[in-house]
């Protein structure tokens, strides 16, 4: 049976695609509405991905999407656009993932290329209201995302046990580091505890259509341009290959994406002097009101910078060059993950792991989400509407988003 293709609901047994059914259309199509109304950083856009895609469209199971989460926190890279990568391939082929890819990231590239030359931005109470708006939303996505998938893979004490013990890893050890650590921490557990716990597989099997040594060679480019581009730039002394290089290991050498990225960015591009401190920072300020991934900021920096490449080239060149290594990680695990993911061990490993991305999701909610947004019982009643609007009233995230703009914009003129 095809997935709806309409995002309405299906009944709850209906089966979910084990292999890539649609075609690259349909995947562009999907994660274009995602890359326009996706607000709030990479933990939302997991949130925004689970509601579209899992819950409205049925491309994979829960159990399944949160495998994919899990393995892309423990890969280096923007984890985000990862999981959106994995699942395009798992939808419609390598042609699928490059369509999810393009366009969940074109929306917010293209308007830091625009602002980068010189297009004019938000400004005033109005410009400020209307961001905070889309901020809230992305507090009511993550919260019906940890409250959803808490009920789903933390079925028992064992499990949320693990859960608990994610944040309080997070909470102590902190840093780029910290999500991978939290996973490793629910999979050793997970070994421990969670063995036995299901009799059989609790999700479909995953039918990525890329082969093994296609997945080899990959991870084989993925080393040779780490340890090869400085070396080729230094040879060459050709600037746009520095660029390249700067780019391609600030992005193979991040754990979680987005924020973390910023102080590699500003070694790689402030200090060797290419771009101004406060037009670093002003682009950095302009990515936080555009939706999609974080790392699109690459695209203001490529456009930016004084030496060429810079204009359109240089934005295409810094994108592309960011994005690369986490996409050939992601493209060279895939074809032995279903494998992996079948064995016993490895499942108990994945239910603790699975658990402990309950526990990433639910500190992320807290700390930045709630922290750096909630400012006023005001916030606190939008974002409790916006959760009532997406659990209870189930609407689509795209009306939730344009409403609490509204409201933003709204307040802040009163």
């Amino acid at each position: 049976m095809m997935a709806d293709q309409g995002g309405g609901s299906r009944a709850p047994d209906a089966a979910y695609p084990t292999a890539a059914r649609g075609t690259p259309g349909e995947v562009f199509g999907a994660f274009l509405k995602l890359g326009l109304t996706s607000f709030g950083g990479p933990v939302a856009h997991l949130g925004y991905f689970r509601d579209e895609l899992v819950m409205r469209r049925r491309w994979i199971d829960e159990a399944g999407y949160a495998d994919l989460v899990a393995l892309c926190q423990f890969l280096p890279g923007p984890a985000s656009s990862q999981v959106g990568y994995a699942l395009g391939v798992l939808r419609g082929g390598a042609l699928g993932g490059l369509a999810a890819w393009s366009a969940f990231t074109l929306p917010s590239a293209l308007l830091l290329l625009l602002f980068a030359l010189g297009a004019s931005r938000l400004q005033g109470p109005v410009g400020a209201g209307l961001i905070h708006g889309l901020k809230l939303v992305a507090v009511a996505v993550v919260a019906q995302a940890v409250w959803s998938m808490a009920r789903a893979l933390t079925p028992d004490w064992r499990r949320r046990a693990i859960a608990v013990g994610a944040v309080i890893v997070l909470a102590l050890t902190g840093g780029p580091g910290s999500q991978p650590a939290a996973i490793v921490f629910g999979g050793l557990l997970g070994l421990w505890f969670c063995r036995g716990g299901d009799p059989a597989p609790t999700t479909s099997p995953l039918t990525f259509p890329i082969s093994r040594r296609a997945g080899v060679i990959a991870l084989g480019a993925f080393a040779v341009l780490l340890t090869g581009l400085p070396l080729a730039a230094m040879a060459s002394g050709s600037h746009g290959l520095a660029l390249f290089d700067v780019f391609y290991r600030s992005g193979a050498l991040v754990f979680g994406g987005g924020h973390v990225v910023l102080p590699l960015l500003e070694e790689g591009v402030v200090r060797p002097g290419w771009i101004d401190p406060d037009r670093f920072l002003s682009g950095y300020g302009a990515a936080q009101a555009t939706p999609g991934p974080l790392f699109a900021f690459a695209a203001f920096l490529g456009a930016a910078m004084e030496p060429a490449p810079n204009g359109v080239a240089g934005a295409m060149l810094c994108l592309g060059a960011i994005f690369a290594p986490g996409l050939l990680l992601v493209t060279g695990v895939l074809p032995f993950w279903n494998a992996l993911r079948a064995r016993p061990l490895v499942q108990a490993a994945m239910r603790g792991a699975n658990a402990a991305v309950v526990g990433i999701l639910a500190a992320a909610l807290y700390d930045p989400l709630w922290t750096g947004t909630i400012q006023s019982p005001v916030d606190v009643a939008l974002a409790l509407v916006g959760f009532i609007l997406l659990t209870a009233m189930k609407c689509p995230p795209w009306a939730v988003v344009a409403m609490a703009a509204a409201c933003g914009a709204a307040l802040a003129l009163l």
